[in-house]
């Protein structure tokens, strides 16, 4: 009898098994539980980051211009830490490690700053006087409240990039109909998360704006309490991934653009499409062709870790070809960045102010 695989195998390949080395777990019933964790990882989310402005231009009395800065840089570093966590997912703690001790800080994140929100601040105006202007001592509050969103944006970090895999994970990729599930799976994922932030972000920003902020940011971290423990009840159902002896990606692309840059100068004796020993498809080598010199060996000298395969060299060239995709999805996250500061939230709330005072006034102010 085959020996019991450990619970929680820690790293990706496109086969899984259950916490015992079976595979008939997974499939629906944890798919859908990992979408309803996720819909309430992103009202977490943007229960924080959909009226962040409003709380430093208002209740922390920041000028519109800094706080606008401090949105757009915690943002940028809230979208850039998905990079971090898969890679920490990947080579070392695996999906489901991740999620947990990611979530764990992003609860931790979300009570600190829920403190910071009840906490008395210091404001400027607190330090003058009629007659002389007191220098302010660091306002611990706004320390706490920094400190605790950027822990928000760690948590998320390793979150956000395991979760969405880690579902598709409970679908085999070799069976034919467990395709065509997991396939589905990223449509009812895009659907669910979508639907859930429609549900639930006009009613916590009515309770930011409207009652306290210490509930407005409480909610969310009992929403992500709560979504943690549905997700550790379904431990012993899902399929975990099976560990493949190889290099990560990062570390196999590097290696071969550092060899490609060190050969740039060398003109290889034969064409690369004609020499045996490093055999390369001609539809795939035409783009990109100076990569190919990645694949060469000086007299021998190489050390063997810089040797690179064609199948490596394809793995870079790949990643090449999703860089013009990339840049241009920078235009569109620009574009959602301004949901969430100055002229998503401030211009909008004016518009609605013109709203009350009727449309003959908004349309026609002369």
């Amino acid at each position: 009898m085959a020996t019991e695989t450990p619970l929680l195998l820690p790293y990706a390949v496109d086969s899984s098994v259950d916490y015992k080395g079976f595979s008939n777990s997974g499939g629906w019933k944890c798919a859908f539980l990992i979408i309803g964790v996720e819909v309430a990882e992103r009202s977490a989310y943007f229960g924080i980051s959909g009226n962040l402005i409003t709380y430093l231009t208002g209740p922390l009395g920041q000028s519109t211009v800094t706080a606008a800065e401090n949105l757009n840089l915690w943002s940028g570093t809230a979208w850039l830490l998905p990079l971090l966590g898969a890679f920490v997912a990947d080579s070392f703690l695996g999906r489901y490690r991740t999620i947990i001790v990611a979530a764990s800080i992003y609860i931790l994140g979300l009570s600190l700053l829920t403190l910071s929100a009840v906490l008395p601040s210091v404001r400027a105006h607190d330090c003058q006087s009629a007659d002389t202007i007191q220098l302010c001592s660091p306002d611990p509050s706004l320390i706490l409240f920094f400190f605790a969103l950027y822990l928000v944006a760690f948590g998320q970090g390793g979150f956000r990039p395991c979760v969405q895999a880690f579902g598709a994970d409970q679908f085999d990729g070799q069976d034919p109909e467990e395709r065509k599930s997991r396939s589905s799976f990223f449509n009812w994922w895009n659907f669910g998360m979508n639907a859930g932030l429609i549900v639930i972000l006009p009613f916590l920003n009515y309770i930011q704006d409207n009652l306290n902020w210490g509930f407005g940011f409480g909610i969310p971290c009992v929403i992500m309490a709560v979504s943690l423990v549905i997700f550790l009840l379904g431990t012993k159902t899902y399929r975990y991934s099976i560990r493949r002896e190889e290099e990560h990606p990062f570390l196999r692309i590097g290696r071969v653009l550092v060899k490609a840059i060190k050969n740039w100068r060398i003109s290889p004796a034969v064409s690369f499409k004609e020499d045996a020993s490093c055999i390369v498809s001609r539809q795939k080598s035409e783009q990109f062709e100076f990569l190919n010199k990645a694949l060469l060996e000086i007299n021998g000298s190489e050390d063997s870790w810089m040797a690179c395969t064609p199948k490596e060299v394809e793995e870079a060239k790949a990643v090449l070809r999703l860089v013009p995709i990339w840049t241009s999805c920078l235009i569109f996250a620009t574009v959602g960045s301004q949901q969430g500061n100055y002229l998503g939230n401030i211009l909008a709330l004016q518009c609605f102010r013109e709203l009350e005072l009727g449309y003959s006034y908004l349309f026609w102010p002369w």
